[in-house]
């Protein structure tokens, strides 16, 4: 299991990458077209300097669904190698048979 802190982190990070996704994404448009002016674009860079950097997605961590663990995560399951290896072992993941021998 992960710390609470960290997974919290986390939490209150997605909810930033959400409220601030349009507002990047419309900025990063007007600094990357080479069309506007060099002020436009400078002043845009300068307006996306200001939105908080926890914004940004790239701040954001695979972690598991079910433990919180950030490390062996499997994106088709959402979820860390040990847990699917607890879930199998359990039977609780439809398709997903696990041998023994």
């Amino acid at each position: 299991m992960a710390k609470k802190s960290a997974v919290q982190n986390q939490k209150r990070k997605e909810k930033l990458v959400k409220k601030f996704a349009g507002r990047r994404a419309r900025l990063k448009e007007i600094v990357n077209d080479e069309s506007l002016s060099m002020e436009e674009r400078f002043e845009a860079s300068l307006k996306l300097a200001q939105v908080p950097r926890n914004s940004s997605a790239t701040r954001l961590r695979n972690r598991c669904e079910v433990t919180g663990r950030p490390r062996a995560f499997h994106r088709k399951m959402k979820m860390s190698r040990i847990a699917v290896r607890e879930l199998g072992s359990k039977g609780l993941i439809p398709g997903l048979v696990k041998s023994s021998w």
